[in-house]
């Protein structure tokens, strides 16, 4: 469906990258599309036994691409694949790994915390900045990220869109480790397929007792149905327009 994200299956273990380098992996609709079909393929296929995600460039991925955002406060996109994503990582009962460099910014943090192992290189910054153009946060993260960080640190998050550090992140229960840079995909690769050589059932069994799907994906459902409306509020129609014409947004004379 994209040809910025490549999908390839060897040792049990499906690789999915994205190499969208020249836009920082910025997510289009055709390549949440093709993110979410590898995660369907990963349901159907018993001989995929663990997803890796990866991003090539010094980005993990810059969040979704805003010409997409601002298509959709237009009412010009049709069927928004990112909902299909972001349901196949809540439903996923493969084990899920991630190695982060660089920014991984909103969609590229949220994610994440679908993930059941998390690599970062040093220079690894997860960003929220849903607030600063106007929308809220999705993918379940608004549960998950009080969960695990707590509230304070989570409403810090999503309010002031400040970047965390890798160590950091580590640090506060947000990834598993930091790894030199030219050693992250090989420290990501390998425990995905030690996963790989695990009981499946058991870690399916293991992954499903940890996690309450039905209130992730209960949430998942508010958050579309409050992103949908933001997407078209005057405050979002500002922070995109902005955004295009190389500005900071002025939200003092916006109503809500």
């Amino acid at each position: 469906m994209s040809e910025f994200v490549q999908v390839a299956l060897e040792n049990g273990v499906l690789n999915v990258t994205m190499t969208r380098q020249v836009k920082k992996n910025a997510i289009t609709n055709a390549m949440y599309g093709a993110l979410a079909d590898a995660l369907e393929r990963a349901e159907a296929d018993t001989s995929i036994r663990v997803v890796l995600f990866q991003g090539d460039g010094d980005s993990f991925t810059a969040g979704n691409d805003m010409a997409d955002f601002a298509a959709m406060s237009r009412g010009q996109q049709g069927e928004r694949h990112v909902v299909r994503f972001v349901a196949n990582l809540a439903a996923a009962t493969r084990p899920l790994v991630a190695a982060v460099q660089g920014n991984a910014v909103g969609i590229g943090t949220t994610m994440l915390l679908h993930c059941d192992l998390v690599y970062l290189a040093p220079n690894a910054r997860l960003i929220t900045p849903f607030v600063n153009i106007a929308l809220v946060p999705e993918a379940g993260s608004t549960y998950l990220l009080p969960q695990r960080v707590g509230y304070a640190r989570a409403y810090q998050m999503f309010a002031l869109g400040e970047p965390v550090d890798a160590a950091t992140a580590v640090s506060i229960g947000l990834a598993n480790a930091v790894v030199p840079l030219d050693e992250l995909r090989g420290r990501a690769r390998a425990s995905a397929e030690a996963l790989a050589k695990r009981p499946f059932g058991s870690l399916q069994q293991t992954k499903a007792l940890m996690r309450d799907v039905g209130e992730i994906k209960s949430h998942i459902d508010r958050e579309s149905r409050i992103m949908a409306q933001r997407l078209v509020s005057a405050e979002a129609r500002e922070a995109f327009a902005a955004f295009a014409e190389k500005r900071q947004p002025d939200f003092s004379k916006v109503a809500g």
